[in-house]
């Protein structure tokens, strides 16, 4: 299943490069499209939404989703995507990407990312889901991007 998401489209700016999108400095066109690049990851932050991938538009073929405590969304993303990409770097064409949403009083994370290379093995979208909800690794994630003044 794949769900692109509604960023904003860097080529709907009047006079934007219809080319390619390409990493770019502060004032190159992703930035005004509210993309950040940052050492070839692609980032986007607003007040309700924070998304970490390694190519824009975000795609995700395989996903998972999973809810958090009020965290520190780009470390937690961080996290997240260093352990799925320990956890499915073996998928031929794989590329992580997590998108973390405030909900309430907590967080609604969306992990996995985009398939390149075909179809995902049987069982991947489970051993995701597994992951996003390993006691283990959430308690480190929790651990990691908690906000400054929490327990």
């Amino acid at each position: 299943m794949t769900q692109d998401f509604d960023h904003p489209d860097p080529s709907d700016r009047p006079g934007a490069d219809s080319g390619k999108a390409r990493l770019s400095g502060a004032d190159g066109p992703l930035a005004h499209a509210g993309l950040r690049p940052r050492r070839g990851w692609y980032t986007t932050e607003t007040r309700a939404r924070y998304t970490l991938s390694r190519h824009w538009p975000v795609v995700f073929d395989l996903v998972a989703c999973t809810h958090l405590p009020l965290l520190r969304a780009n470390r937690l993303a961080r996290q997240i995507r260093q352990d799925i990409w320990r956890e499915l770097r073996h998928l031929r064409g794989f590329s992580p990407a997590v998108e973390i949403v405030h909900e309430g009083a907590g967080l609604k994370v969306r992990a996995g990312g985009s398939l390149m290379a075909g179809a995902a093995p049987a069982g991947t979208s489970a051993q995701l889901a597994a992951l996003l909800n390993d006691p283990e690794r959430r308690a480190r994630w929790c651990h990691w991007a908690r906000i400054r003044g929490q327990g």
